[in-house]
């Protein structure tokens, strides 16, 4: 397992190898019907046409850019025009029809056609928008981690390609496993893990397929969450007595207890490494708080309208906080903005959102219990796709970062 892992992390846009494609794969366009525009949530994409693809590159196109911001409609209706083919390598064109000039031309070999189109949807994403896109993000093919449990199993950690795709098992315990997290800028994993009959955090270094125990103290120990320079960590301890924050540094020393509410969750990190955002309990309220990184006063966000908030995730500009609320048994992926100005806002039905590297792109999960599947939203429009399934019941995703 150890040689396949390395070789599935350190594939690049030229090297990578062809995916093999399931005859039930499927990937499916979602959107949620909007009524008005809130804010910047619910805006119209950007209308482009799509021609001379087929197969596996029109099948990446596609998903890359629906859940970047982008809709298919006729060349007629069409801003953008992306011509070209992926019959051998990929290559293709995008025409800005208003000021009537091709705005990128591009030619891609030496890697399967996956990885091409995976690279031309970033360019032209570079082109329109003007910022990167999300299949690579500094030279690194983007993945996910997540959980993959079949009926009446204990589950296992997994990772993907973000798209859901050459999704491969990183643990084979056959104990319970939960919360998958990135160290930031490193092929590694932290994750809890019930191997020795425990809750316990294992650091898993996936460059060379080694693990170590990070946190195995009486009780539970689970949620590690790794800063944005990838140098500290926080996580979630009940060894003084009920679950609490505690930060540290990344290999798990220096640990300092923040919070000593009853029910504190679900850590992460603000961008600039001073905050941390966290679920607790609050006068009999499930709240979201956030707490100076180094200790302090807790402030409590506002997120009305948005019952019991869970699961929080901090964006890398800084500028949102997404999350999963509950209506009774329903779960909802939530935004509300970090500094605690206007109202939170429900974007779709799912749980467990993790943001990618731009901002605007978020990975979750949603379906009924023991069949969920992972999805890629864009938030300021809504609309979603489901991945690529892996084998079992998807769930707690989590992207590179």
């Amino acid at each position: 397992m150890k040689n396949n892992l390395i070789a599935l992390i350190t594939l690049t846009c030229v090297l990578a190898a062809p995916s093999m494609l399931r005859a039930d794969d499927t990937l499916v366009d979602r959107v949620i019907p909007i009524n008005g525009t809130i804010g910047i949530f619910g805006k119209a994409p950007v209308p482009v046409a799509l021609s001379g693809f087929s197969g596996t590159g029109l099948e990446v196109l596609r998903f890359d850019l629906y859940v970047q911001g982008f809709t298919f409609v006729s060349p007629d209706a069409a801003q953008y025009v992306i011509q070209g083919s992926d019959a051998g390598d990929v290559t293709g064109t995008v025409t800005d029809k208003i000021a009537r000039r091709v705005i990128l031309s591009r030619s891609y070999n030496g890697a399967s056609t996956r990885r091409e189109a995976h690279a031309f949807a970033d360019e032209i994403v570079q082109a329109i928008n003007g910022t990167p896109g999300i299949a690579q993000w500094h030279g690194r093919i983007a993945k996910i981690a997540f959980k993959s449990q079949s009926p009446g199993g204990p589950g296992e950690i997994y990772m993907a390609d973000f798209d859901g795709s050459s999704a491969q098992a990183v643990t084979t315990d056959g104990a319970i496993v939960a919360r998958p997290a990135w160290q930031a800028g490193r092929l590694a994993l932290y994750y809890t893990s019930y191997a020795r009959g425990n809750p316990d955090i294992f650091y898993h270094n996936l460059s060379n397929g080694q693990r170590h125990l990070l946190a195995g103290y009486p009780g539970l120990n689970t949620s590690a969450a790794s800063s944005a320079d990838g140098s500290r960590i926080a996580l979630v301890l009940s060894k003084a007595g009920s679950p609490n924050i505690w930060v540290g540094n990344a290999d798990g020393t220096g640990l300092k207890r923040l919070t000593t509410g009853l029910e504190d969750s679900s850590p992460c990190w603000s961008p600039d490494g001073q905050y941390i955002c966290f679920a607790t309990k609050h006068n009999e309220r499930r709240r979201l708080a956030k707490i100076p990184a180094g200790g302090g006063a807790i402030e409590y966000l506002s997120t009305t309208g948005t019952p019991s908030p869970s699961e929080p995730d901090w964006s890398p500009d800084g500028k949102w906080i997404a999350y999963t609320c509950q209506f009774g048994g329903e779960f909802d992926i939530c935004v509300v903005s970090a500094t605690g100005e206007g109202r939170a806002q429900i974007i779709v039905s799912g749980q467990n959102p993790s943001w990618a590297p731009n901002s605007r792109t978020v990975v979750f999960n949603h379906g009924s219990e023991g069949h969920q599947t992972l999805s890629v939203l864009d938030v300021f429009t809504k609309q979603y796709k489901d991945c690529h399934r892996a084998p079992g019941s998807c769930s707690q995703p989590a992207w590179t970062k």
